[in-house]
C-alpha cells in the first residue's frame, strides 16, 4: 500500500500567526444516534474517549472524538490505526443503525499557531471566538468553505475537505500576513 501523502505537502506560512498543514491524519466519520446499543464502547475502544457532549472535542492522548451534529462524530487517530478502528467498530454495532467510513484521505488538515493565531480565524468564519469554551468544536464556514476548529496546544486546529486545501491555505496566508493584525 502506497505510504499517505497530506493534501499540500506540509505547506507552512509565517506570519503574525503560523500556518501549517498538518497530517496525514487518521479520521473516521461515524455516524449513529448516541443511544445506540454499544456505540460509546465502540469508540472508546477506537480512540480512548467516550462520546463527547454537544459541540466537544474528547481526546485521549492523541485519539480524539468530536461531536459534529446530533448523531454524526469525528474520530481522529493516527493513520495506520484507521483499518483496526473500523473493523472494531463495524463487530461492536453489527445488527445496529450506523455508518463508519475512513475519510482520512478526503480531509486537510491545517495548525494556525501563535498570540494572535485567533485573529486568523476571526477574519475567516462568522463564528464568536470569545464564546467558545476550552475543548468545544465549532462547525462554521473559512470564508467560502465549510470546515470545523478546535483550539488546543497554543492555536487551533482546522479540518477542511481536501478538494479545497489549496484555497483555505490560500485565505489562511493571506489572512495571516504581517501587518493585517486585527489590534
Amino acid at each position: 500500500m502506497a505510504e499517505p501523502v497530506s493534501a499540500l505537502g506540509g505547506a507552512v506560512f509565517e506570519g503574525f500567526a503560523t500556518v501549517r498543514e498538518i497530517g496525514p491524519l487518521g479520521m473516521i466519520t461515524l455516524r449513529a444516534k448516541p443511544d445506540v446499543p454499544g456505540l460509546e464502547a465502540a469508540v472508546r475502544a477506537a480512540v480512548g474517549t467516550g462520546l463527547p457532549a454537544r459541540r466537544q472535542m474528547d481526546w485521549a492522548k492523541d485519539r480524539g472524538c468530536g461531536w459534529m451534529s446530533p448523531d454524526e462524530y469525528l474520530l481522529i487517530l493516527p493513520h495506520a490505526e484507521v483499518g483496526r478502528a473500523l473493523a472494531g467498530i463495524e463487530a461492536a454495532l453489527k445488527g445496529q443503525h450506523f455508518l463508519a467510513v475512513d475519510v482520512s484521505d478526503a480531509r486537510a488538515v491545517f495548525r494556525i499557531e501563535g498570540d494572535k493565531a485567533d485573529q486568523v480565524l476571526r477574519k475567516l468564519a462568522p463564528a464568536d471566538l470569545d464564546a467558545m469554551a476550552p475543548g468545544e468544536l465549532r462547525r462554521s464556514r473559512i470564508a467560502q468553505v465549510a470546515g470545523a476548529f478546535w483550539a488546543g496546544e497554543g492555536g487551533y486546529t482546522l479540518v477542511v475537505f481536501r478538494s479545497v486545501a489549496g484555497y483555505v491555505m490560500g485565505v489562511l496566508t493571506h489572512s495571516a500576513q504581517p501587518g493585517s493584525e486585527l489590534a
